[in-house]
């Protein structure tokens, strides 16, 4: 069956992995706001929403629908990305390889779903939703940047340059799995008219955590001026330096829009803008750490380095 698709040229297959990537996107943005609007319940069972198929005309119940069937049009692209990948020219191994893994993970990613429902949004469950979704945007960024470019045109950095950008990857999960311990201790459990029957974490103090989370975020963002400033200095990339300048406005427009929540006593909507600005950091986070390129070793390094010297010395003297 797929000898008879057409064969896909690189950049008609850029285009399907670009698609993919703003669709999953979308999809967290999605279910943010089903929690927010406090329609996580809105269909009390999964599959089905209620006692039918589709839902009743009621708001959260439409809401509660409307994000699984949104799922299922983002798992379309995932599964032609996936396909296409088989007919892209010339065929690439680590693309086929990786497409794999966004309808594998939207598949995942729905089940999760229907537990958290079954489950009546437990903590755990609901954070693990979100982590999920991370980790679908880290593959889906890694295919669309590997399907621009070939294996041997992908930019390289100095050594340092490349350890600095790697280092925001576990400061950037930290602050996202802080920020999921913050929203699951918060004042939204996710079903309206529930009030705290939805279980919370209450091991934890909420201003507590939102104290840790903000540390965190401190943290991600000194990670992320150091990375810039090394990058700048041994004259990265253009491509690097504008991810690494947006991940550094976005993490400290993140700053203000914690600040302003914790001050108006978190309301839905600067918590779902706050969720926006995340998610969209960590998307710019991955798109450095992919522009950084790949490690080259130590011992491979060290001649072009010595040779770069000479040419400083020759042009000095000169």
């Amino acid at each position: 069956m797929l000898r008879r698709l057409p064969t896909l040229t690189p950049r008609q297959f850029e285009l399907i992995t670009l698609t993919a990537l703003v669709l999953l996107f979308a999809i967290v943005l999605s279910g943010a706001a089903v929690r927010l609007t406090g329609s996580g319940l809105g269909c009390e069972h999964w599959p089905r929403c209620g006692e039918t198929v589709v839902a009743p005309l009621e708001t959260h119940a439409m809401i509660e629908f409307g994000n699984r069937v949104v799922t299922g049009i983002v798992g379309i692209p995932c599964l032609v990305a996936f396909f296409a990948s088989f007919r892209r020219r010339p065929r690439r191994r680590d693309l086929m390889l990786l497409s794999a893994l966004l309808p594998l993970s939207v598949l995942g990613q729905a089940i999760l779903g229907g537990l958290t429902v079954i489950f009546e949004l437990r903590p755990g469950f609901v954070m693990g939703h979100f982590l999920l979704s991370m980790l679908i945007l880290a593959a889906a960024v890694a295919l669309y940047w590997r399907a621009r470019h070939e294996p041997d045109s992908r930019p390289t950095h100095a050594r340092k340059v490349v350890l600095a950008t790697r280092a925001l990857i576990p400061f950037g999960g930290l602050a996202l799995f802080a920020g999921t311990l913050a929203t699951a201790a918060g004042p939204h459990p996710g079903s309206a008219g529930t009030g705290e029957v939805i279980s919370r974490l209450d091991w934890i103090a909420l201003d507590a955590m939102i104290h840790w989370h903000g540390r965190t975020g401190t943290l991600l963002g000194l990670a992320a001026v150091f990375a810039w400033y090394v990058a700048r200095k041994n004259g990265a990339h253009a491509t690097l330096m504008r991810a690494l300048t947006i991940l550094c406005l976005l993490v400290a427009s993140q700053g203000v829009v914690g600040f302003a929540q914790y001050e108006l006593d978190l309301p839905a909507g600067l918590v779902w803008i706050h969720i926006v600005i995340a998610s969209a950091a960590w998307v710019a986070l991955l798109f450095a750490v992919a522009a950084a390129g790949r490690l080259v070793p130590a011992e491979a390094a060290a001649p072009s380095e010595q040779q770069q010297q000479k040419q400083q010395w020759a042009t000095s003297s000169s």
